[in-house]
């Protein structure tokens, strides 16, 4: 790709997420007018404040998939930014739901303190998994959470899941806690179990209803 194709970016990195700060600038080649504008989330982003995770402009979006290689249609654009910040909102309902059931006296709001897009690490979880024919996530981000001063990383993959209705786009997140400490460990055991517990006892259940 020759640099005229090549968005813009300035050359230091946002320590927050290790990505070079890309620029609202339209591509030379760009055929369509993408939005600028962005929507803030429900991810708190300090301690004790108000202030919220921004997520990216069309224009920003398009910008960063340029950047890596990724031929994409300009007119969808806007439609993967809106799966995106979908993705992503599901994505931190469900580490609240984890933050839930570690013990804690302290009732501080957890917050993303900063995250990391890993496409090309596959995570020991997914590797497994792939080892015994389960298709490969097509992306991987590592969130890191303070709540009390303590962080916690949490590691999330995102999966292609079959469509239920024709040309509409199906994803699953995989998000769970890294073994980091052997609180985490303990954690993912126990969700292991009582999802496996749930699993036994719904097809008990349903085995009964029919006979």
């Amino acid at each position: 790709m020759n640099n005229a194709s090549t968005p813009p970016v300035t050359d230091k990195l946002n320590e927050l997420n290790m990505i070079p700060n890309l620029t609202q600038q339209k591509q030379s080649d760009q055929t369509i007018e993408l939005p600028t504008e962005r929507t803030l989330s429900s991810i708190p982003k300090l301690k004790g404040s108000d202030d919220k995770w921004e997520y990216p402009s069309p224009q920003q979006f398009y910008n960063a998939l340029r950047r890596k290689g990724w031929e994409t249609p300009e007119e969808h654009v806007e439609t993967m930014v809106d799966i995106h910040n979908f993705l992503n909102e599901e994505a931190w309902n469900e580490v609240l739901k984890w933050e839930s059931r570690f013990n804690s006296e302290c009732k501080e709001t957890p917050y993303l303190s900063h995250f990391q897009g890993r496409p090309q690490d596959m995570s020991p979880k997914a590797r497994w998994h792939t080892f015994f024919g389960a298709p490969k996530p097509f992306d991987r981000h590592d969130w890191y959470i303070n709540k009390c001063g303590n962080q916690r990383r949490y590691v999330i993959d995102y999966y292609e899941a079959p469509e239920e209705v024709p040309g509409v786009p199906v994803f699953h997140l995989d998000i769970r806690p890294a073994v980091d400490s052997p609180e985490a460990a303990f954690h993912r055991l126990k969700q292991a179990a009582q999802d496996k517990w749930s699993q036994w006892f719904s097809s008990a259940s349903a085995s009964t209803s029919n006979s």
